[in-house]
């Protein structure tokens, strides 16, 4: 692991935002990950990314991760990023140019740091709020927003943060073209060059960071999506298969399946709510309340409520009159 330090410093920001402490040792990188319980072909994974960029297969990487992994790996960048890195900079900045003064260039500056930092963060809440709740629901098993049918979900999602990454990437330009060309030749050089660099090298962390969100994650994502997507499907398909064998061997007896559908009616939970807990689709419990009806010939959850009490489905204390 120190050999890897050795060979590109970029690494230590890797290993921070896996969790692997220094003060590592002799240990080799599977040892290292293994004492700081980090999925070692993830951890290669993203190495492999940052040290050789573009120059790599994507599709071959996706294959290896861990989303989980991954997902907390980019996580711990936003933190890093919102709570550490653009902070830092900040207070750099303020000591490099001399806001004392009574000088607009200055403070237009601060302003437009403020804004370019604001949004970096509103970016990055999104994707903890948005892109990465909906791949939680995924790892759970679940495949929200009528998953189970058309293009993929996480692209439609994905979409507009892949636009903000080269929104970040402008307003980065931006920035460094206003300190360099525009700020009065009396500031402290020394102080300020040393805070453009370190504007220079978060711009590539952040464009390395947004680079793995578009490729390796992207694609692990998806594939992801048709694993729940397939399951899903069986799962509705042995249903079928269910109720037909239920059907021919006993036409007023409920499957079991269906029984579990009575029981959530009973409790007042909608179509689309079954659905979700039982991890089928909208669909799948409008045919199985049709096949309740038809072999019970009750219609009303009223009804049903009654038909699962005197069945021993639920009991009396338990039902909400």
């Amino acid at each position: 692991m120190s050999d890897l330090i050795h060979d590109d410093y970029r690494l230590l920001q890797v290993i921070s935002r896996f969790g692997v402490s220094l003060g590592f040792g002799n240990q080799t990188v599977a040892e290292a990950c293994k004492a700081s319980a980090v999925d070692v072909p993830t951890f290669l994974a993203v190495v492999n990314f940052v040290l050789n960029g573009g120059h790599i297969n994507v599709a071959e990487l996706a294959e290896q991760v861990s989303v989980a992994e991954l997902m907390r790996y980019l996580q711990q960048s936003h933190s890093y990023f919102v709570e550490f890195r653009l902070p830092a900079i900040r207070r750099k900045l303020i000591e490099a140019i001399n806001c004392s003064a009574h000088n607009q260039i200055t403070f237009l500056i601060l302003k437009f740091y403020d804004e370019y930092a604001a949004e970096v963060q509103r970016h990055m809440e999104y994707e903890n709020t948005h892109i990465h709740a909906y791949v939680q629901q995924l790892l759970d098993g679940k495949l929200p927003a009528n998953g189970t049918q058309g293009a993929s979900n996480y692209t439609t999602l994905a979409h507009q943060h892949e636009d903000n990454h080269s929104s970040l990437t402008k307003s980065s330009d931006e920035l460094k073209n206003i300190i360099i060309k525009y700020y009065p030749s009396d500031s402290d050089t020394l102080q300020l060059s040393d805070t453009l660099m370190d504007i220079y090298i978060m711009e590539e962390d952040l464009f390395s960071h947004c680079n793995l969100e578009d490729t390796v994650f992207a694609q692990a994502v998806r594939r992801l999506e048709q694993e729940v997507r397939a399951r899903a499907s069986h799962n509705e398909a042995a249903d079928g298969k269910s109720e037909e064998k239920a059907g021919d061997a006993n036409q007023e007896g409920l499957s079991e399946r269906e029984k579990e559908v009575v029981q959530l009616v009973v409790q007042g939970l909608s179509n689309k709510e079954i659905a979700e807990k039982m991890f089928i689709s909208a669909n799948t419990v409008m045919t199985h309340r049709r096949n309740i009806a038809r072999k019970t010939q009750i219609h009303s959850p009223a009804g049903l409520t009654i038909y699962a009490i005197v069945n021993g489905l639920v009991k009396l204390e338990d039902v909400k009159l």
